[in-house]
């Protein structure tokens, strides 16, 4: 069994609920194929960064798959048939990586981040 990172694009006008319901239906279809999902992360409705089909955002999933070569590309087969996904990539890696996602880690960029040089004081009177 080989071990896949596969991320999803649904629509934006689809639910949370229709989202969690095409991840069930693709683990179905890779659990006929012998396969299982282990890891399943919802990233939420985001931006995109262009238009894809007159859709400015998208709900963004991962998942964590171990399954054969021919069940992952029966999944990417139903893929393309689905309307309402609008992209998706799966990308074969040699281990999955334990623990949250680099998405949903939580990052405290304002504690880590020193001071930019920013306004920090009195400011001099301007000359004119």
């Amino acid at each position: 069994m080989a071990l896949y990172e596969h991320i999803y694009l649904a629509r934006q006008d689809v639910s949370q609920q229709q989202v969690e319901e095409l991840t069930t239906a693709l683990s179905d279809i890779l659990a006929t194929g012998g396969g299982k999902v282990t890891k399943n992360e919802y990233w939420g409705l985001k931006g995109l960064s262009y238009r894809i089909r007159k859709n400015r955002k998208a709900h963004y999933t991962l998942l964590n798959i171990e399954a054969s070569p021919a069940a992952v590309a029966e999944m990417e087969r139903q893929m393309r048939i689905n309307e309402d996904i609008l992209r998706f990539m799966t990308v074969r890696v040699d281990e999955h990586e334990e623990g949250p996602s680099a998405m949903m880690a939580k990052r405290d960029r304002d504690d880590t981040r020193p001071d930019r040089g920013g306004f920090s004081g009195e400011r001099r009177p301007r000359r004119f």
